[in-house]
This record gives structure tokens, sequence and C-alpha cells, in this order.
């Protein structure tokens, strides 16, 4: 049964038999589904470990101010479904993972095409809507992408792990190909967002940056994929305010990489700034700016104009693979403008790559 107490003119829940309502001041506890309707009006949010019935989401939609603590591993159930897997809205949230797992059954999914074929696979794994921080929480076996991010204020995404490493490998549904395929970390699409000591292991880009601004991603750990990506950007989009700082990144395709389509129009990319990063064992390339995707180093358009990308500040250094280009930028005529100052970049191994339709490289030779 539940009492209610008014005190100071503001009622307060108090909890009698496990039972709680509608209140700022109330904990509600999340075991099964079926308990996220009640906890989720609580100012503090317990979530126990586990099991998402297959094909269902679990979704948080939060008090503003709340607190949630996971305090147990959550699973999701394996069911050929567009999820996503779990969304969580509200503003200035406080999400504390505890170092605790939320599992996506990736392998039943895992057939080596991702979000481009085979059998439909939730995506993405986590929606994140909330401002506030979110911190401590340990993500593996994404089915496919496994962060969207479009925060409604500044968030602040911290000591999160995403590990889908067991997709490295071939499995019995991915003709010999790694088995994970489109587990992009980090998709964003948004303004005031800083992601930091962060770890990611997977089979795509480590971060995307699709459109927005005032982002910054420093001191994490990329390994596996694409490298750290803005875009691909396609058309009536614009990203500036970028800062990528500190990270290291190592077996990855390439460490830097900008790519904008081809046929994009009325699009802007600018005030990109690298600073410290380190990488090593790059398969493809060092950098790549190109403006032809989804073709790389095709022909390009200049649909998405390019300005003001600068490695400054402490010195990023890069190593890549033997046959792998050290620097590759694929401009269009006009598509890329000004002076990008990168007097703090340093590429060594492979082998210099081409710079086609632009000379406002500064401070910088292959």
């Amino acid at each position: 049964m539940l009492a209610k107490l008014l005190v100071a003119g503001l009622f307060v829940s108090a909890v009698v038999s496990g039972v709680t309502t509608r209140s700022a001041d109330c904990v509600g506890t999340i075991a099964s589904l079926s308990d996220v309707a009640s906890a989720q009006e609580c100012s503090t949010v317990n979530i126990e470990g586990f099991t998402v019935p297959a094909g269902e989401g679990f979704t948080l939609s939060l008090v503003d101010g709340a607190t949630v603590n996971l305090r147990g591993d959550v699973l999701f159930g394996n069911l050929s479904w567009a999820g996503p897997l779990f969304t969580i809205s509200g503003n200035d949230i406080t999400f504390n993972g505890n170092g605790y797992r939320f599992d996506g059954g990736g392998p039943f999914y895992w057939d080596g095409l991702g979000s481009n074929g085979g059998i439909t696979k939730p995506r993405p794994m986590l929606k994140i809507k909330m401002s506030g921080k979110l911190s401590n929480l340990y993500v593996v076996n994404s089915p496919a992408q496994t962060f969207s991010v479009s925060n409604p204020g500044p968030l602040v995404i911290s000591s999160v792990t995403v590990d889908d490493s067991q997709g490295n490998y071939p499995n019995s549904q991915s003709n010999g190909l790694a088995a994970g395929h489109n587990t992009d970390g980090f998709d964003v699409s948004t303004t005031d967002l800083v992601i930091e000591n962060s770890t990611v292991k997977n089979q795509d880009d480590c971060i995307a940056i699709n459109e927005g601004s005032n982002i910054v991603f420093t001191n994490n750990v990329c390994s596996g994929g694409h490298g750290i990506s803005i875009g691909s950007i396609t058309s009536d989009h614009s990203v500036s305010g970028v800062v990528i700082s500190n990270n290291h990144i190592m077996n990855e395709q390439q460490a830097i990489r900008i790519k904008t389509d081809a046929v994009a129009s009325n699009s802007t990319v600018s005030n990109i700034t690298y600073i410290g990063n380190t990488a090593t064992n790059l398969t493809k390339f060092g950098v790549l700016i190109d403006q032809s995707y989804p073709s790389t180093l095709g022909v390009p358009g200049a649909g998405v104009l390019i300005s003001d990308i600068n490695f400054i500040g402490a010195e990023s250094s890069i190593s890549v693979a033997s046959g792998a280009d050290r620097v590759a930028v694929n401009c269009a005529v006009g598509g890329c403008l000004g002076t990008w100052d990168w007097s703090s970049l340093k590429v060594s191994g492979g082998k210099a790559g081409p710079i086609n339709n632009f000379t406002g490289i500064d401070g910088f030779t292959q």
C-alpha cells in the first residue's frame, strides 16, 4: 500500500511493500519491463539485472533531474526486428552504469552484412536522448550501430566501453567475412556533447559525427574499425566546432576521416580541430579527407564545403602500415576552402597519398 505525506507544501511518496507513486522524491526499481511505467516517474531509478524479452524495447522517459543506477546486467532477447533496444530521454539526467553490461546479443544477428542486408537487426542498440551525464557503462555485442546520440541539452558521456570485438571473426552466417559489420560506436547528430575516457572495439567508425556543433571527443581509445569520422555528410547538414583530442587509435582502417557525399548539396563542414591524437597500424590511410563518398578517392562533389580543418597544439602522431597512404585529400574544385594549419601533424610509414584540387594545407608535407 502507499502513503503520501504533505511536507512543506510538497507531496512526498513513501514506499510501503515496495510500491511507489509518481513523485520527484520516490525511488523506483526496475526488474522487468512491467516496472518501467511507475519507476520512471521517480527521481531515483534503480535497474536490476534482467532480460528484456525478444522484440521489445526498453524505453525510459525520465523526470527532470533523475538519477539512474544500473545494479545488474541487462540482456536483450534475440529476434529480427528494427529496434532500438534501449531508449533513454530526459533533461539533466545522471546515468550511473556502475560497470554493469548491456548485452545486445550480437552473435545472433551478425552475418557479415550489418545494416546493409541479411536479417533485420535492431539499431541503434542504444538511443540517447537525454542531457546530463552517462558514465561507467559496458556495452557488448551490439547487433549493428551501438549508440545514437541526439541529446536535447549538454551531455557528457564518460568511461563507456563498447566491445564488439567478438564480431571480428567469421561465423556460420558471414560467408568468411568478419561477422560484425556497421557496428559504429557513436553516431552523433547533436550539439553540446562531450565523449571522454571511453573505449570502442568494433568493425566500423569509432565515432561518426553526422551533424551538429560544439562536440568534443577526447581521451578515448578506438580499435579494430574505421577510425574517427566526420560524416558521411549528406544534403542540408552542417558540422562545426568539433575538437578531437588526445585519442589513441590502433588497428583501424584510418585514424582521421572526413567523408562527404559526392552528390550532396547545401552542406558544410568547418572548424574541426585535431590535437594530440596518436595512431598506429592503420591499414588504408592515416588521414583521409574525401568528397566522393560512398566511393573512396572517386569523383568528388563540391556540394559540401569543407573549411578550417586544423591540426594544432600537441602533436598528432600517426603511423600507417606498409602500403597504406599517409594522407589523402580528395577535394572537388571549389569544395575545400581557405588555409588549413597542419603544423602539428606527423605521419610516418606507408606511402604518400594523393592531394587533389586543394593547395591550402599549411605546415605539412608528406
